[in-house]
């Protein structure tokens, strides 16, 4: 018997596990051979429980070692069908996928693009296969599988330079002494298990009763710097000016060495020199808003924040469920947490650029501007 044997990243594990959920059969049948082989069952027992031959595990384990995830789930692109879908077609299918999907369906998943391509005659030179759905919604980097999509109230002149403005901040060289931080925060409602959790054991999952108790909520301020893979989340009773204050005092402490910190965040009422001034006297709060070299995201333009991305994370990894059933658990959690995601370093990384955005966008920048 060959024992075969991979090691998944947890990223890894985590987009194996969300692909489980609304990929194809055949992308799913992959993803539960790679966990597998993560769990180090042999090509043999693997071929039995999934129904598959033994030569198609090592097929998959030989790519994923030699190629990455992406290789050992998805095929190449057949040379034989290169896809002959022009521009105004494709407009049409990504301007359906960012409208609301049809009544009865709560996101657009790749057979309901499909279907409705089917009923609408987007293509007019036929219909559209599932693979090349996905490689237009890889090129226009839209995942409408996934519960956050842009929220875009206006394309105007003033949301136009601001995300531009960002999207030069992220596309600069990492450097230590200007290190680019990104910040927003996350209310967490505190909500604990009303009766004991049955514990896992084998055979059987972890059970939990359905009553829960509340006790109100609290705020979480969530740093990242993303290029260095470096997390700093804290748990406060309130969002108001002087928590924030205090959070972005203990944020530029991490960071005594640098000369400027390029900080990125949304346009919120209290993300404002004011806040800084009357928590802290004019003379120390000037002097730590100077520390800052400042950036808003556009309104309605969360996605544009990576601090979002980090977010995503900590509320997966950390919170899990969102049974948390007090303040002081939560932030022994978070500290935690913060420890080991900066024990990996785990950086995020941003494709999203201004080429990008003119061609999603379609709008482009006069010789004045």
């Amino acid at each position: 018997m060959e024992s075969l044997s991979i090691k998944l990243h947890w990223t890894q594990e985590n987009k194996i596990a969300e692909l489980l959920k609304y990929e194809e059969p055949r992308v799913i049948r992959r993803c539960n051979i790679l966990s597998c082989l993560h769990n180090k069952m042999t090509s043999e027992l693997i071929s039995t429980a999934l129904h598959v031959d033994p030569k198609t595990v090592r097929n998959i384990a030989h790519v994923f070692l030699k190629k990455g995830l992406d290789a050992a789930l998805y095929d190449d692109e057949r040379s034989g069908r290169p896809i002959d879908i022009d521009d105004k077609e494709r407009s049409r299918i990504i301007a359906m996928v960012c409208s609301n999907p049809p009544d009865g369906n709560y996101r657009w998943t790749l057979n309901l693009i499909v279907e409705e391509d089917s009923k609408k005659n987007l293509v007019d030179k036929g219909n559209i296969s599932r693979e090349q759905i996905r490689i237009i919604l890889q090129e226009h980097d839209l995942k409408p599988w996934q519960e956050k999509m842009w929220c875009i109230e206006e394309l105007n002149d003033e949301y136009i330079e601001r995300m531009e403005d960002i999207l030069d901040v992220y596309e600069k060289e990492y450097d230590p002494s200007n290190p680019v931080v990104c910040v927003d925060e996350k209310p967490v409602p505190l909500m604990g298990d009303k009766r004991e959790r049955v514990p896992m054991k084998e055979g059987a999952a972890v059970k939990k009763d359905y009553e829960y108790t509340r006790d109100g909520s609290v705020n979480v301020f969530c740093a990242v710097e993303p290029k260095a893979g470096v997390y700093f989340n804290e748990v406060t009773e309130k969002r108001c000016g002087s928590d924030f204050t205090q959070f972005m005092k203990k944020l530029s402490e991490r960071y005594q060495s640098a000369n400027k910190i390029t900080l990125v965040m949304d346009n919120l009422s209290t993300h404002k020199e004011k806040s800084f001034i009357d928590c802290l006297g004019e003379s120390e709060g000037k002097g730590l808003w100077e520390k800052f070299d400042v950036h808003y995201t556009p309104k309605h333009a969360s996605w544009l924040n990576q601090a979002e991305i980090a977010i995503g994370m900590y509320s997966r990894q950390c919170i899990g469920d969102g049974r948390v059933g007090n303040a002081k658990y939560l932030a022994a959690q978070t500290q935690a947490w913060n420890k080991r995601i900066n024990k990996k370093a785990t950086k995020i990384q941003w494709r999203f650029t201004k080429t990008k955005a003119r061609k999603s966008f379609k709008y482009e920048i006069s010789n004045e501007r």
